[in-house]
């Protein structure tokens, strides 16, 4: 068969290979990865996949006819929400996996040792960047247990008008990265005049300073060159302290996986994504937390997380979110369907509704114990969701700061991505794209189309990867650098 059909209930298959007319009952051409009708679909129609609504037939669609977005349109969706109905809790694990990782002195657990150099504005980030630039691996020869130093610089921090929200975001935010488990000493460095005030972060998050946690501003130091030179001179006194920290072994339920996923196609919601799905089970069932993310990519299947929800409070949580974003785009003049993107449709997917289902599947099958504000700490264990947009390094950024130690990103259409402090893994959908990009992608989860491997074989193969990336394997984005470019904070509000 050149086609997979997901559900009995569906009315459309996907192609595995082109289909030319003929071949599997096509009586038009079928790009790879596309749908296919399996029956004649009147117009106005629902078109099902995965057993849900991907949209709706924009015009009369025959049997065996391409469909995609010239005759498959997206409306809004008016769910009926159940909550808690399927709930599924796993088995906790008899057998503790463990990990060797940085045990910190809040309790947490680090994969990396990172030095941050956080900036409260963008006028702070040349000074960032060239105090964590003196630093080559040469310098931290003599540090073998210090991953690096890296500078976060963004494009905010002043300005910021409206309702506050941009505001609280990046607060918690530069707060998230400097609590990460994966870092071990902060400087921040600010200008001196800006709204993002570095003494109200302290304030406001309880933030100690002392050898491990120094601060400084442009104004009050005296310009760039005595700022870059007092950067430098404060991290190379930090660096012994922080060099100090040792692995030491770690049971597997400290882990905290960011699950992303990002150049989506057809094949992500039927191989990469379901596989990571089973690796989090794994993770869940050892007392771990996995963390979804990216709320306007789950839109059309947050039903089927409302259903998971341990709680009425927890599901209600995340329809507020559904709201608000439909709202935003709304206000902005959108539409939740701006996403998918055109690399998503070139790769089948047609509307966010089918994106969505297939997101979702990140997810695995356990209970949703918590819903969470964009950066905000992620507290629950198990299967969580935090608020974000579609857009990758900002929903990742945001992951990062609520406290995930790792990322796990799928992918289809090829996406060369890392996010330091924590390491990423990339998972491919398909064999053909991870044969051309074998250099970037870590697992390919293609093989359960090419080549009949399970889901759950390869789910296994994904779990067992975080252990040892939490031990200090790298990933190949991480070996090739990746990751010192992709903080990118979630900004929301208007800029004064």
């Amino acid at each position: 068969m050149k086609t997979v059909r997901l559900s009995e209930a569906d009315n459309v298959v996907t192609a595995k290979a082109p289909l030319e007319v003929g071949q599997e009952g096509a009586i038009q051409p079928i790009p790879r990865g596309h749908k296919m009708a399996t029956q004649d679909i009147a117009k106005g129609a629902p078109v099902l996949k995965y057993a849900q609504l991907i949209g709706y037939a924009a015009e009369d669609i025959a049997k065996g006819s391409h469909v995609h977005t010239h005759n498959l349109e997206f409306r809004n969706v008016d769910m009926a929400y159940e909550f808690g109905t399927n709930l599924r809790p796993v088995e906790p694990s008899e057998k503790i996996d463990t990990f060797m990782g940085y045990r910190r002195a809040t309790g947490r657990v680090g994969t990396r040792n990172y030095i941050a150099v956080l900036t409260s504005v963008n006028c702070s980030a040349t000074a960032a960047r060239m105090i964590a630039q003196h630093f080559t691996d040469d310098k931290l020869a003599a540090y073998p247990n210090v991953d690096g130093v890296v500078a976060f610089v963004h494009g905010t921090g002043c300005a910021m008008g409206g309702d506050g929200t941009g505001f609280e975001l990046l607060q918690r935010t530069l707060w998230g990265y400097a609590r990460n488990p994966n870092v071990g000493g902060v400087l921040m460095a600010g200008l001196g005049c800006e709204m993002m005030q570095i003494d109200w972060l302290i304030e406001a998050y309880g933030l100690t300073p002392g050898p491990l946690f120094q601060t400084m501003n442009i104004q009050d130091v005296g310009g760039l060159r005595r700022t870059v030179e007092l950067g430098i001179q404060k991290i190379t006194a930090m660096l012994p302290e922080v060099n100090k920290a040792t692995r030491q072994e770690c049971p597997a339920s400290e882990l905290m996986v960011a699950l992303q996923c990002g150049g989506s196609d057809a094949w992500s919601g039927i191989t990469a994504n379901p596989a990571v799905g089973y690796a989090c089970d794994l993770l869940v069932a050892q007392g771990g937390t996995g963390v979804l993310a990216e709320t306007p990519e789950i839109y059309g299947a947050e039903h089927l997380l409302t259903a998971r929800a341990a709680n009425r409070q927890i599901g209600d949580k995340l329809i507020d979110l559904i709201h608000w974003w439909e709202g935003y785009t709304e206000r902005n003049g959108g539409s939740m369907d701006n996403n998918p993107s055109p690399g998503n449709k070139k790769g089948g997917l047609t509307t966010i509704l089918e994106k969505s289902l297939g997101a979702a599947a990140k997810g695995g099958t356990t209970p949703l114990n918590g819903v969470y504000k964009y950066a905000e700490p992620v507290t629950a264990k198990g299967f969580t969701f935090m608020d974000s947009p579609g857009y990758d390094p900002a929903s990742v950024t945001g992951q990062i700061a609520s406290g995930c130690n790792l990322v796990c990103f799928t992918t289809g259409r090829g996406s060369a991505f890392g996010a330091k402090p924590s390491p990423s893994m990339k998972v491919a959908t398909n064999t053909e794209m991870y044969s051309r990009l074998h250099e970037d992608m870590d697992i390919n989860a293609g093989t359960i189309i090419s080549d009949g491997t399970t889901v759950e074989q390869v789910g296994r193969e994904i779990y067992e990867m975080w252990l040892r990336m939490a031990s200090g394997e790298q990933s190949k984005s991480e070996a090739q650098g990746l990751g010192d470019y992709e903080f990118v904070p979630w900004q929301v509000g208007a800029v004064m």
